[in-house]
């Protein structure tokens, strides 16, 4: 059994949706509840069993970079203050995992930060998770598809039904069901409009893939606004290899445009054990007034 160690985590974008916020803020280090937007992530990848991450960054975000770094003088004034518990969680976020970081800075598409992690994923599979989208499934959405790979033995896109009309927002597949949620991928377009879309199941931000598809990114042509795009190279690597789609059952939060964020951060701020009856009682009051 090959075992999934490695994660990508592309996070290199302009975030454009939340100026001017992101101005000076990468949008991944927007509060997402108590914590980080790309936090909750990498939370979710090593709950998975993933030990290592290269988060793609670009030199305006340093910030995300200095977050995964121990902070001596912090630690010491909350020692000094004896704020054992806000100590133990500053501490924790330097050893989540095994965190490397790779700069792109010139927006070349996903496809172009995905082969940018060419050197270190070497020849095995690993994981993508695409920040803007986050996932309240249980168990994590990456670990049911890991199960998925495992069985399987090809790369796996997170699939998700989507209104016909919503078809050019997405990259679409054409399928086969070969198991309960599980599709052979017969093919993908890259937000084709509604009646051109070969169904309405649509690729979601996470993935399992295969170490041939750094081939099939180069030789991947470069698309609208010179950028090369992951699902042509998925589209060229499913002329070599099945690849197969997981509708996963559970909440899907696109966090990649504000309202779509602040949906997510209400909803894991009711889950959350320190907040959540407060936060529920405001609303509460809220609907009732």
């Amino acid at each position: 059994m090959i075992e999934i160690r490695k994660a990508v985590i592309p996070a290199a974008g302009l975030g454009t949706r939340f100026l001017p916020t992101t101005k000076s803020i990468p949008k991944e280090m927007l509060p997402l509840a108590d914590k980080p937007l790309i936090q909750h992530i990498i939370e979710e990848a090593v709950a998975s069993g993933i030990k290592q991450i290269i988060v793609i960054t670009s030199s305006a975000k340093i910030a995300i970079e200095e977050y995964f770094k121990r902070n001596l003088a912090l630690e010491s004034v909350l020692q000094e203050k004896g704020e054992t518990e806000l100590l133990e969680g500053v501490r924790r976020i330097s050893t989540l995992a095994n965190i490397s970081f790779i700069r792109q800075d010139q927006p070349l598409g996903l496809g172009h930060a995905i082969l940018a992690t060419r050197e270190i994923i070497g020849n095995e599979p690993f994981a993508v998770f695409l920040p803007d989208d986050i996932f309240d499934t249980d168990p994590p959405l990456i670990k049911q598809m890991i199960n998925v790979y495992q069985r399987h033995k090809g790369s796996v896109i997170a699939l998700r039904q989507v209104a016909k009309e919503d078809t050019v927002r997405y990259g679409i597949v054409k399928t086969d069901q070969v198991a309960e949620r599980v599709y052979r991928i017969l093919d993908m377009v890259e937000k084709p409009a509604p009646e051109e879309a070969p169904s309405n199941l649509a690729i979601m931000g996470r993935y399992i893939l295969t170490p041939e598809i750094f081939e099939a990114l180069i030789d991947t042509q470069p698309g609208t606004g010179g950028e090369i795009q992951l699902t042509d190279g998925l589209a060229l690597l499913l002329k070599q290899q099945a690849i197969y789609g997981y509708a996963f059952d559970g909440t899907y939060y696109d966090a990649g445009k504000p309202l779509g964020f602040l949906k997510a951060s209400v909803s894991l701020g009711l889950h959350h054990p320190g907040m959540g009856n407060e936060l529920r009682e405001h609303l509460r009051k809220l609907v009732g007034n």
